[in-house]
């Protein structure tokens, strides 16, 4: 217990939460503490962003500024068809933290994606998603200190130590005790503690039930324990984006491109990854991103996909005889990607190079380094595409996108180059959209839960009027309102606004981040493409 605890604000992120699942939980008492925030607080929906995915929609949340400004658009950076997992050093602008720290303030931060390598501040920071399972913490030699304090801490789960429930809950457990010893030793001003368990568990097992309440039990029981000893005055919960299932189709971007006479193919070569096999391939086992070196089995799919065996014909046979399911739930993502029939990238038009962007990349001369569209040309090339997206329609006749429009109409500031040129939004984010090549357009979805538009916030406290309400909150007002209940003005580029539950602070003119030198995921310094992972989902 620690009766002279400074904590002002506390804001307890937990990624996809929102009504859908949180409703339940509510209903059968399961997570009372939780509970009690809602009950007595203000609380309400909360819009994410475009795109609603945790490394480009955290950073947004805790610098109160669109991907334009900040510049993480998705879990992967990009050179020109060259890549790097996103890590803090993409992120231009100001953290909350470092806002407040401008101002006097300390904090503590645990768990919080794309944090890694952590920028210096006063207080302490333990990084979470996108950092290598032993990751570098500010101060030096932290990690240490809170295994030593509490025992075992991971980033990622242990998932041949048990049930899944019983390894992501464990992790939960790690983020509250590894925050209850960095309170007691910092003792911050501002406290900031999210957990990923919440969301990952729906991408692998959405109904377990039985998992997802062990999860929320166990975060309801470390936010008591945490409430318990610290009293911060106020409490802000709130999520990235919400998390529900997908009704409709797969619509494969990249294939459909193809079709139009955009999208080159080649056999076995390099390919662009996605997040989830730089994940599962090397961070999730503590390996750098440059470190990886591809294995016989991935060498020999790819000199197979070369002379025409690629995975997509071995998975139409295995799907005739019944088999398809039972290989790619043991094939690893490496092996299968290696054998892709892949997107040709510096030799195609137009291309999707990450499903997660929700856009299309221009391979636009001058900009790009081989690009094959003229600049006079790319409006037009611009405008034909948004057309024929704007056309396609689902088997069943429905539209596949709610909306299709030029990126200056979500992204808006000096990292907006970096942006897709055309943005996809899938109708009522009911469609699964996929960067793969199949052969063919559609398909079931590859994931039968995922990302939805609104997620949840949930406000009560000392500087929290109650009454107020939320309005039509915004994931990027999230930062102005922490800021607000310090009383420390809003910078005035921000794109969001404090609640009306808070008193405004108002704004100041902050001079922009000047940001650190950029720096490869890799500790090494040295950015190595990963050639034979694949282009894979």
């Amino acid at each position: 217990m620690n009766d002279g605890s400074s904590l002002r604000t506390l804001l307890v992120g937990i990624d996809a939460a929102c009504d859908r699942v949180l409703a339940p939980l509510f209903e059968d008492d399961e997570v009372p503490t939780l509970e009690s925030i809602y009950r007595n607080g203000t609380s309400g929906s909360l819009e994410s962003q475009i795109p609603p995915w945790t490394a480009s929609a955290w950073p947004s949340l805790y610098t109160g500024m669109n991907p334009g400004k900040h510049g993480v658009f998705g879990f992967l950076s990009f050179d020109g068809y060259d890549w790097d997992v996103v890590n803090s050093s993409d992120v231009h602008e100001r953290t909350l933290w470092e806002l407040l720290d401008d101002h006097g303030f300390t904090s503590v931060v645990v768990n919080v994606p794309v944090t890694h390598p952590p920028r210096e501040f006063d207080g302490a920071v333990i990084p979470g998603y996108t950092a290598p399972e032993n990751p570098d913490c500010h101060p030096d030699g932290l990690l240490a200190d809170v295994r030593d304090a509490i025992g075992e801490y991971r980033v990622y789960p242990d998932k041949d130590a048990g049930d899944l429930g019983q390894a992501y809950s464990d992790c939960v457990r790690m983020r509250g005790e590894s925050f209850q010893y960095l309170a007691d030793r910092f003792d911050p001003d501002f406290g900031f503690l999210e957990f990923q368990a919440t969301d990952s568990i729906f991408h692998e097992e959405p109904e377990n039930d039985a998992a997802i309440r062990t999860i929320y039990r166990e975060l309801d029981r470390q936010l008591d324990s945490i409430l318990e000893a610290h009293e911060p005055e106020n409490v802000i919960v709130v999520s990235d984006h919400g998390m529900g299932p997908y009704d409709g189709t797969e619509f494969r971007v990249n294939e459909f491109l193809r079709g139009e006479g955009h999208v080159e193919t080649k056999r076995g070569g390099e390919g662009m990854p996605t997040w989830a096999t730089v994940r599962d391939d090397n961070l999730k086992r503590g390996i750098d991103a440059d470190e990886y070196e591809p294995g016989l089995a991935e060498r020999t799919m790819a000199s197979a996909a070369k002379v025409g065996l690629t995975s997509q014909r071995i998975g139409a046979v295995l799907e005739r005889l019944g088999l398809d399911e039972f290989v790619a739930t043991r094939a690893p993502a490496s092996v299968v990607g290696a054998g892709s029939d892949q997107v040709d990238f510096p030799n195609s038009a137009v291309y999707v190079r990450s499903r997660i962007e929700l856009g299309v990349r221009i391979n636009l001369e001058g900009r790009d380094p081989d690009g094959v569209v003229p600049a006079a040309e790319y409006e037009t090339v611009r405008v034909q595409l948004i057309d024929a997206l704007r056309s396609v329609r689902t088997p069943d006749g429905d539209p596949v996108f709610e909306e299709v429009r030029p990126r200056e109409e979500y992204f808006h500031g000096p990292e907006s180059d970096r942006a897709v040129d055309v943005v996809t939004v899938p109708a009522d984010f009911d469609h699964f959209l996929s960067a793969t090549l199949r052969g063919e357009r559609f398909g079931p979805p590859s994931e039968p839960w995922n990302h939805k538009l609104q997620g949840t916030f949930a406000a009560c406290g000392t500087d929290v009027d109650h009454a107020a309400g939320l309005g039509d909150a915004h994931l990027f007002d999230v930062t102005p309102t922490v800021l607000a209940t310090f009383g420390v003005p809003v910078d005035e580029r921000m794109d969001g606004s404090p609640l009306p539950c808070v008193e405004s602070p108002g704004t100041q003119s902050y001079p922009r981040f000047d940001g650190i030198s950029s720096t490869d995921t890799a500790d090494e310094g040295v950015e190595r493409r990963l050639a034979d992972l694949g282009y894979l989902e």
